[in-house]
């Protein structure tokens, strides 16, 4: 990608985070235009999200492929990998080569290689001390996050945690918890919605999502209601179909 275009897609994505500082926006859609900035700025292979619920645990809230979808979830099945450290920690962790890290993270390490990822930085999504979440970047190469997409990584971070707090309510520990939560839950139905859409269509579940999105902008719907109607039979996968 050339500086110049490069430059463009920054600020688009920045504008983009700044378009959800109003009174009611898609929480959801912000954390998948964060893995999709992220893939299309940084030359990441795969990009995903990590939040936590009301427990404090984490789970997937976004990610840029199946695949990395799967890596997020191994993570958090075998308790073990560099974005639980992140959280954990509150800071940055980044590994150029994860053969070099079997001993630390066997399972993952093992997993992830397997699945063709080679290195990965997780970036904290936090404000103050307080840490609500990672974003992960996976490469298919070692040694592939130059500081300064690094750097751009963690700002878009940084501005998608303040994006998701600036309400007045967000103050209060427990609303945010609340929000976070709802968003959480989401998640369920839009992967119930991927389904349906993958096996009546006869398409891969990458395509089910890019179009369930699609018809989300279109209709100008949250992406949580658009998949809630075609799970109760609402929406007619049809009219996703043409998106």
């Amino acid at each position: 990608m050339v500086d110049g275009e490069r430059e463009r897609r920054l600020a688009r994505a920045f504008v983009d985070l700044a378009d959800t500082l109003v009174d009611d926006y898609d929480v959801v859609e912000l954390m998948h235009q964060m893995v999709d900035h992220c893939v299309a700025l940084l030359g990441a292979s795969a990009a995903g999200l990590l939040l936590a619920d009301q427990n404090g645990a984490l789970r997937v809230m976004a990610a840029s492929s199946e695949r990395s979808d799967l890596l997020e979830i191994f993570q958090l099945q075998t308790h073990e990998g560099p974005c639980l450290d992140c959280y954990d920690s509150g800071a940055q962790v980044v590994v150029d080569d994860l053969s070099l890290h079997r001993r630390r993270w066997p399972r993952f390490t093992a997993y992830a290689i397997e699945e063709g990822y080679r290195s990965v930085a997780a970036l904290p999504m936090r404000l103050r001390a307080d840490t609500v979440g990672t974003l992960n970047l996976f490469h298919e190469q070692p040694s592939q996050g130059a500081p300064d997409d690094l750097a751009v990584a963690q700002a878009l971070a940084d501005v998608a945690t303040i994006s998701i707090l600036q309400q007045r309510a967000m103050r209060h520990r427990d609303v945010l918890v609340e929000q976070l939560q709802v968003a959480l839950d989401s998640r369920v139905v839009i992967e119930q919605a991927k389904g349906v859409l993958s096996e009546r269509l006869q398409i891969g579940l990458d395509d089910a999502f890019v179009r369930l999105r699609r018809y989300a902008r279109s209709a100008n719907l949250h992406l949580a209601a658009a998949a809630r109607s075609l799970v109760d039979g609402e929406l007619d996968e049809r009219a996703v179909l043409g998106q």
